[in-house]
């Protein structure tokens, strides 16, 4: 029997949580071993300890990364960092000065600045890190794709991404970094693009990527237009369309300000077939000769299956992680260009924004009225909900030489918020 491979996790609190339940699982099926563990209020997740068996697995415990490190480096395999936005780069710093690889969830950081500092670190480990977009190792995906790549549905036209994914009030403020653009002159920038709803951006990027199977295509140039309808320091509402340097568009739909239920759907069209995908769900082509297939994509465990899948990379049974941190590159631009285009985050017009309260969940959530006709207006037609009651100008047309805008754009996007909550306080 093969080694388990054995495993650190940075944090006991909110993602961390999910990847301690996977890591147990894995572990009762001989795959990993977690060897340690830390958390800077690891006394407030006791009762966590004693459901993960923390004492029977012999897991050490620790206040911080740094004194963890320095104890365990020598019988750790990788370490998985599942911390806010802005802790990512100084901890991969750490461990990979240490030689070790990292399972840096995503995204690995939404500065590409930074980003270029993460994949010359990483280049001391002794394997490459994983960045944990969760849908790369999905089977029927990496088939569909080889298909596209094949030329069976001709050349890629272009593609669109809509995902409405509700989040209530008190998801903003559940932490202190959730919606902020900086904290203590520190990019986050954390949106439905850049986070949750990133791993779908990431997707995107992936099925137009070339000539490869695990390929990303290059960001040629984008236009955005940001909105927020809760009180929070970034967007909430994303309309980008990408150029790509294969020569296809992108366009992306994105939004937590809505009710209901999750939903997402990524399209690519294709010269002989549209191709729509639903993870979780159905996948259909439909070709243009009239004919449509509709396969189930099955359930699917992308936490797990990543764990998994970077545990065979780590034993040599396969040759690369799904996604390294230069593969995140693509996604780490248009999400920067983006912000660069926007130029501003402009507020949703008051008169079409409600509050709603889910009595079930005990929750309010914001809600704004035809946000599902402007995403298909956009997604379809090209329509940009600027000219199209939003009041709003249009973004600029920006390229990656715009890329050094990005910093003074990310500063005066939290200026203006700040200014503009100073302006309603003293109203």
């Amino acid at each position: 029997m093969t080694q388990p491979i054995r495993i650190g996790i940075v944090g006991m609190g909110g993602f961390a949580g999910s990847h301690h339940n996977t890591v147990a699982r894995l572990e009762e099926r001989g795959i990993v071993r977690l060897v340690c563990a830390c958390d800077p209020r690891r006394a407030a997740f006791g009762a966590e300890q004693q459901a993960w068996r923390f004492g029977p697995r012999n897991v050490g415990v620790f206040d911080d990364y740094r004194p963890m490190l320095e104890a365990c480096h020598g019988d750790l395999d990788y370490v998985v960092i599942p911390t806010p936005i802005q802790l990512h780069a100084e901890m991969h710093d750490a461990i990979t000065f240490l030689g070790i690889p990292a399972y840096v969830e995503k995204p690995p950081t939404l500065d590409y600045v930074e980003l270029g500092r993460m994949i010359a670190a990483d280049s001391r480990a002794r394997r490459s890190s994983l960045v944990g977009f969760n849908y790369i190792v999905e089977k029927s995906r990496l088939a569909l794709k080889e298909r596209l790549l094949s030329g069976e549905f001709g050349a890629i036209r272009g593609g669109t991404l809509s995902a409405l994914w509700p989040r209530p009030s008190s998801y903003f403020t559940r932490n202190g970094w959730s919606g902020r653009l900086v904290i203590d002159g520190q990019v986050v920038l954390d949106s439905c693009f850049g986070n949750a709803i990133s791993h779908f951006v990431h997707n995107m990027l992936f099925w137009a990527g070339a000539p490869g199977l695990y390929s990303w295509a290059q960001v040629a140039a984008v236009r955005a237009e940001l909105y927020r309808a809760h009180a929070i320091e970034g967007a909430d509402t994303f309309f980008v369309e990408a150029d790509l340097a294969t020569g296809c568009t992108l366009r992306f739909a994105l939004s937590h300000a809505c009710a209901g239920a999750s939903t997402s759907s990524e399209t690519v069209i294709c010269e002989k077939a549209v191709l729509r995908y639903a993870v979780g769900g159905q996948i259909e082509i439909a070709w243009k000769d009239g004919r449509t297939e509709r396969t189930a994509s099955g359930p699917f465990d992308g936490l797990e299956e990543n764990h998994i899948e970077y545990c065979r990379y780590l034993r040599g049974e396969i040759p690369r992680p799904a996604t390294t941190l230069e593969d995140s590159r693509p996604f780490v631009v248009l999400n920067d260009l983006a912000h660069v285009s926007s130029g501003t985050i402009v507020a949703i017009p008051a008169q079409l924004v409600s509050h709603e309260r889910d009595e079930k969940e005990q929750k309010d959530y914001v809600s704004v009225s035809g946000l599902a006709k402007a995403v298909d207006n956009f997604l379809s037609r090209g329509v940009w909900p600027g000219e199209a009651g939003w009041r709003r100008d249009k973004g600029d047309v920006v390229t990656p030489s715009d890329l050094g805008r990005f910093h003074g754009t990310v500063r005066a996007m939290a200026a203006a918020n700040k200014a503009a909550a100073r302006a309603g306080a003293a109203g």
